[in-house]
């Protein structure tokens, strides 16, 4: 695979720095019953890093020695750690706000029968990927068969409430390009899948999340076998839109690997750019250590979150 970071490295990307720590995004490993093309963190099948009891149990008391209010979970599939429900239900007690990034044909995976029941019972957002509302677009994104199972999916979380007026359950979409493009603009976009899904599947959500594809790992690799790599980047800064720049998620947010190691954003994870406090290194520092007012660690692929709309975990800015 063809490495992006010298290429992102030498930046222009102007400073930030953090506020109030809100969301622990945790990684709970790598693996996955998916290999998809924008996958940034080439999760796969045969992928076994997946984090351990120890590191596990550290996650709930830094939620509250941090106090904070949501903890965003994903992988890989992370439900398919075997940690997984005992943390979430550990979570919810604690009052925490859960967020499963949710592949949507896990749903269907040996052992997984009543994971979409235990979401609902635990009040879990679920954040679900579905790239288009199409079957060609997604099964040439994300493999043969994958579009079918996503659409009954969906629909098992629409007959247990989700994205039902009053029950409280969140169920979002996420959409990302097919190739080396901006997202299109994301309420209109937003307005064709519930059109198109609820016309052909009767399928209600809450909200689409419009994500750019980031030039790292399987994407980026693609782009410089292609010959793309310049052109996507060159794309990204001529759309760099300033006013983005106060609500990105790293600002916000702290991502955990699989081995309790920090990171500003989900993506600096994924290059191996660690935090700039290096004396807040691991998931155990922030059970005494804030992070407010540090400075984030930037390279050229933080244009991804700030072109155009703007990207995040939470969609356009």
């Amino acid at each position: 695979m063809l490495a992006t970071l010298p290429l992102l490295e030498s930046t222009t990307f102007p400073l930030i720095t953090r506020h109030r720590l809100q969301t622990l995004q945790v990684n709970l490993g790598y693996q996955c019953n998916q290999s998809c093309l924008h996958c940034h963190v080439n999760a796969g099948p045969h992928r076994t890093e997946m984090m351990d009891a120890e590191t596990l149990k550290l996650i709930l008391p830094v939620l509250q020695a941090q106090n904070i209010d949501t903890l965003d979970l994903t992988g890989g599939a992370p439900e398919l750690h075997q940690g997984f429900r005992d943390l979430v239900v550990e979570a919810r007690g604690a009052g925490v706000h859960v967020i499963d990034r949710c592949n949507l044909t896990i749903l269907f995976e040996p052992g997984q029968d009543d994971l979409a029941e235990f979401l609902a019972e635990n009040q879990v957002e679920v954040v679900a990927s579905l790239p288009c509302y199409s079957l060609e677009n997604v099964d040439r994104q994300r493999g043969n068969g994958v579009f079918d199972k996503s659409i009954a999916a969906l629909q098992k979380l629409n007959s247990l409430g989700y994205a039902r007026p009053g029950s409280g359950l969140k169920l979002n979409l996420v959409y990302n390009p097919q190739g080396p493009t901006l997202p299109p603009d994301q309420q209109i976009l937003e307005q064709d899948y519930k059109r198109e899904l609820g016309k052909h599947f009767a399928i209600e959500f809450n909200q689409l999340f419009a994500l750019s594809n980031m030039p790292i790992k399987r994407f980026g690799s693609t782009l410089l076998s292609k010959g793309q790599f310049h052109d996507y980047m060159d794309l990204l800064k001529a759309n760099y839109t300033q006013s983005n720049l106060e609500q990105l998620m790293c600002r916000s947010l702290v991502s955990v690997d699989w081995q309790g190691k920090l990171y500003d954003c989900d993506f600096n994870q994924q290059l191996g750019l660690k935090l700039a406090d290096e004396t807040t290194t691991h998931l155990r520092d922030l059970l005494v250590a804030p992070l407010g007012n540090k400075p984030v660690c930037v390279a050229d692929h933080c244009f991804g979150c700030t072109a155009g709309q703007g990207s995040s975990c939470g969609g356009a800015l």
